[in-house]
């Protein structure tokens, strides 16, 4: 459909769009945006009316923008238009300014951060959000869009967060900064890191201290980061120590970890390395293994679960990666997230630490886009009513299609030949995400079901006035996997059940 729509009219694509059926235009939206052609961003720019289109096809397209593997400045320039000074939905402008932060940072992989003018108007839109915000949550969905730009010079804005924010906005910057590669994370960002893990200036979040630890330990820590990491365990509560020690126990069994060799390093110290120190009997849970392993690919699966110390889970984090000569791919992370319930369940909160708002939602990253959040619930009627009316429906977190990859190259031969390569790739991607607190049988599920199917096209052409010669390949591949956990805190212990269930995969 790409194909046939890069030789169309501007005049066409508008009238397909149009004439379409509403089921399909969808699709239509995903297939102009994939095309890029100056036709058919134009034809997109008369069709989308951001004040009067559902919801539903404007987040798609904004989405679609955010996922393009090699956008143009002309797509980041229509997004921009589409968005500015205009009275939008809560959820459109989210979307959209999560989108303008992945368009911003893979414009700027392409090299062309100084070169087009139409990306700095890009920043801008995201830092200006982030200084006239007046309400939390759109101060977090700001700095998610900078950690999906993940450009070096933001780094002082989300340290600046991180550090002094109230308690949403330093968890948000904290993920954002744990999204940039171990090259900028430098002496300055460490010693930030550093005072949120020890709570030298205030008292913080037990996810962002850990999400602190972790940015310490990921990015070729020091040893003394380690050993006081490990040493600051013995005064933390049993869950959050039992969380970061197997953090620290995952790291030696990862051939891929930079802090390996450190790890193994401090663990030859018996003073470390003992009984006394890893001897935590939390159910927290940290694991991660390999799925896959090729000679150029692995894929891992992760799992994070981190308690309360009344046995309420407190987060949850699935994550699907691809390892490839050195570059990471965060292929799909699903984070699950309740707070407010120590009140709920009869606990008291740590020292110096404020009580949360309750609250459930969740967060998405795809191809190393973060989404934007969802909430299930937030503040105690909420709860009631959504349990009350609990309409058994999972929440849609992504469905569509997707190109991955749009490649065409020209190879001359020594013969003086020249052979033409093109390949394209599609995605089309349905993941649906549930959570259901259960008050009266003291039960929580969450599932996470994913379908995928990936069709690769794959053409080599000689063409001569001699000869002529077409290789031609056709891939078809197709997935589904589905995450369950199911935990009940009605006794202790904490029963807990967990399900990772892959169907067959058809390979054509």
């Amino acid at each position: 459909f790409i194909q046939m729509l890069r030789g169309a009219k501007k005049r066409d694509v508008l009238q397909l769009l149009r004439r379409a059926p509403e089921e399909a235009r969808p699709f239509l939206v995903e297939a102009a945006v994939a095309t890029q052609s100056v036709a058919s961003l134009a034809a997109l720019s008369d069709f989308l009316d951001f004040s009067q289109e559902p919801k539903s096809l404007l987040e798609k397209f904004l989405y679609t923008a955010a996922f393009s593997p090699r956008p143009s400045g002309e797509l980041l320039q229509l997004v921009l238009d589409k968005l500015d000074g205009k009275q939008l939905a809560p959820e459109v402008w989210e979307t959209g300014i999560v989108a303008v932060g992945s368009l911003v940072g893979k414009l700027c992989q392409q090299k062309l951060c100084g070169l087009q003018q139409v990306v700095e108007r890009g920043v801008e839109t995201v830092l200006r959000g982030l200084r006239g915000a007046e309400q939390e949550p759109k101060v977090v969905i700001s700095l998610l869009a900078l950690g999906n730009a993940r450009l070096p010079e933001t780094i002082p804005t989300l340290l600046e967060h991180a550090e002094d924010g109230p308690r949403a906005v330093t968890t948000a910057a904290t993920s954002a900064l744990q999204r940039f590669p171990a090259a900028h994370i430098s002496s300055k960002v460490k010693q930030v890191m550093r005072r949120i893990f020890h709570q030298k200036r205030k008292s913080y979040d037990k996810t962002c201290r850990l999400a602190a630890a972790e940015i310490l330990l990921d990015n070729h820590p020091l040893p003394m980061d380690v050993i006081n990491i490990l040493l600051a365990t013995s005064e933390m509560e049993t869950e959050v120590a039992t969380f970061l020690l197997l953090k620290v126990q995952n790291s030696l069994r990862d051939h891929h970890h930079l802090a390996r060799k450190i790890m193994k390093d401090i663990m030859g110290d018996p003073r470390i390395n003992n009984y006394n120190f890893f001897s935590k009997a939390g159910i927290s849970s940290s694991f991660s293994g390999p799925l896959a392993v090729t000679q150029d690919l692995t894929s891992t699966f992760g799992l994070d679960l981190l308690f309360l110390e009344g046995g309420f889970l407190r987060k949850s984090v699935s994550d699907f990666s691809l390892l490839s000569h050195g570059q990471r791919l965060r292929a799909a992370q699903v984070t699950f997230e309740a707070q407010g319930m120590e009140s709920m369940m009869g606990e008291s909160l740590s020292e110096g630490e404020e009580e949360p708002e309750l609250m459930a939602g969740m967060a998405a990253t795809f191809f190393d886009v973060q989404l934007r959040p969802i909430v299930f619930f937030q503040g105690y009627t909420d709860l009631m009513g959504k349990v009350l009316l609990s309409s058994a429906e999972p929440t849609s977190v992504v469905r569509g299609n997707l190109l991955l990859m749009d490649h065409h190259q020209v190879i001359p031969l020594q013969a003086g030949l020249q052979v033409t390569i093109k390949l394209q790739a599609g995605l089309g991607l349905d993941i649906s995400a549930d959570m259901d607190v259960s008050i009266w049988e003291q039960e929580l599920k969450t599932s996470v079901n994913a379908r995928g199917s990936l069709a690769m096209d794959f053409q080599a052409e000689l063409d001569s006035p001699l000869l002529q010669a077409t290789l031609r390949s056709q891939t078809e591949v197709e997935t589904s996997l589905h995450f369950d956990t199911k935990l009940r805190f009605s006794s202790s212990p904490v029963l807990m059940c967990l399900q990772l269930r892959e169907e067959q995969v058809p390979y054509r």
